[in-house]
């Protein structure tokens, strides 16, 4: 039986050791969009799942504006967080527009959109590491792939089922489960933001 260690209550930022503290810091300017997520609770918790991340990953804040986002494309030239911020966007305004035309007939939660947005590639933080100045796959990353460690880091964090899904179906491994409408809008906002860099000719 798997057992999911969960995150206790957040101490009062009074009493962050100073290094988490900056840590923090680092997540709020790499993640501005945070802020459209209105749930206070989900929000901490997206917040400190990322914190997790980099607690147990080699890679550091500055890193993901460095490192391509895929190492399946060689030489890409799309940095991590200019894709991911990227599908953020994308799945916020999908989002938006389906709820605005469909919205009577089908029910979605944009908290639940965003935050599975933001995290959907958290687990790469344990997928990749630097070697010789270049991101590479990490040995556990050979083993685990980044869904999989994504949602072990959310659950550990506390954020809900719904978000968790998210990140477990946003990849191919998530065409062999039911998508959730916020998964959809994640799994394609994200192939949006991939999959033309597999035709470009650099």
């Amino acid at each position: 039986m798997l057992c999911y260690k969960l995150c206790r209550q957040p101490r009062p930022k009074s009493e962050w050791p100073q290094e988490e503290c900056l840590i923090r810091d680092d997540i709020k300017r790499l993640w501005p969009e945070l802020d459209w997520i209105q749930n206070a609770d989900l929000r901490e918790k997206v917040t400190r799942t990322w914190e997790r991340a980099f607690e147990l990953s080699p890679l550091r804040p500055d890193d993901l504006n460095q490192i391509p986002f895929t190492l399946l494309v060689p030489n890409c030239p799309t940095t991590f967080m200019e894709h991911k911020r990227c599908v953020v966007h994308i799945s916020r305004h999908s989002a938006e527009a389906m709820r605005e035309f469909m919205g009577n007939s089908l029910k979605i939660d944009l908290d639940t959109v965003i935050a599975g947005a933001i995290l959907a590639d958290v687990g790469k933080l344990l997928e990749y590491e630097i070697k010789a100045g270049k991101a590479v796959q990490s040995p556990r990353g050979e083993m685990v792939r980044h869904p999989f460690t994504g949602v072990a880091l959310a659950m550990e964090c506390g954020v809900p089922d719904a978000v968790c899904h998210i990140i477990a179906a946003h990849a191919a491994e998530g065409d062999l489960v039911k998508r959730t409408t916020e998964a959809f809008i994640v799994h394609h906002a994200d192939f949006m933001a991939f999959l033309p860099f597999k035709n470009l000719k650099f």
